[in-house]
């Protein structure tokens, strides 16, 4: 008996230690990745002769001189008469919100077909959905350029979200495999119900994948609001730039720009990234927990 109770002591610290050291490493990773976003956040509450010390200071000094800085540092970034961050807001929520309605839309539509009906040759189109993942940006960079010239799109934002109504390969995939998770005893029992293919589209398996097509959605959005090289080579006029061009010429204007300036500008333009990502994470999770893993 003493020797049973020894060992389960032994057994309960070696799974503490293994524990502390789990969630310690955990930390310390956690503490890396933040560090870039705390210093920039930090910078931008500073005046320009505190933000280029050497010396490493969270708070400006005295501290209570951090709203203050904050309050100019943000209008002096957000009033600048050059670059017009209003301006790239507005493009680029206009680029977001259609590139996301059209990419969630199609994904899922596609995600549908390959998912819940049977045709000929379905598999070897799917395979050849996904080789496409396999094919970089600048591979295509230039002859999308070409057929976005020949049709007039370069100049408008056209380019930066027309192509989104036409599903992205990794987004069929991931809503095929939750969709082929949701049980097809429930399209059977809505085809006895005289429902059509697009019924249970919009009235079963649109309803159940909530979780997904707001993962599918929060990805594009992100990936469209820290687009630099698709506005780069689509856009020619400074009216029509993106937060991330803008945030560019903000940077390499005429004259040095201040680090607390560019770290206000920084936050500014990835606030928004963060409190969707903030909104969407019960979804993510979520949807990760429930995603089918059938091929």
């Amino acid at each position: 008996m003493a020797r049973e109770g020894s060992s389960t002591v032994v057994g309960v610290r070696r799974g503490l230690v293994s524990r502390v050291l789990v969630y310690g490493t955990l930390v310390v990773i956690a503490v890396t990745f933040l560090m870039p976003l705390v210093w920039m956040v930090a910078t931008s509450l500073k005046t320009a002769p505190e933000a280029s010390r050497s010396t490493f200071s969270l708070l400006p000094t005295p501290p209570s001189a951090a709203v203050s800085n904050a309050v100019k540092n943000y209008s002096d970034v957000w009033n600048d008469p050059t670059v017009r961050f209003p301006l790239y807001l507005r493009n680029t929520l206009i680029i977001a919100s259609l590139s996301v309605i059209g990419m969630t839309l199609s994904s899922a539509i596609v995600a549908f077909g390959f998912a819940r009906l049977e045709w000929r040759g379905k598999k070897a189109l799917f395979a050849f959905v996904l080789a496409t993942m396999m094919i970089p940006f600048p591979v295509v960079m230039g002859p999308m350029f070409l057929l976005f010239s020949q049709i007039g799109w370069i100049g408008s934002l056209k380019p930066l979200w027309v192509p989104a109504f036409f599903a992205n390969a990794f987004n069929v995939f991931m809503l095929r495999q939750f969709f082929m998770g949701i049980p097809k005893e429930l399209d059977e029992a809505a085809r006895i119900d005289g429902c059509s293919s697009w019924g249970i589209f919009w009235r079963i398996i649109v309803p159940l994948s909530k979780p997904a097509l707001a993962v599918v959605a929060l990805f594009h959005f992100v990936f469209v609001w820290n687009d630099f090289l698709g506005p780069l080579i689509f856009l020619n006029h400074q009216d029509q730039f993106t937060l991330a061009l803008g945030l560019q010429l903000y940077q390499s204007k005429a004259g040095q720009t201040p680090w607390n300036l560019l770290m206000a500008a920084s936050t500014l333009v990835i606030a928004p990234v963060l409190v969707v990502f903030l909104l969407a994470q019960g979804a993510l999770v979520k949807s990760v927990a429930t995603t089918g893993i059938k091929g």
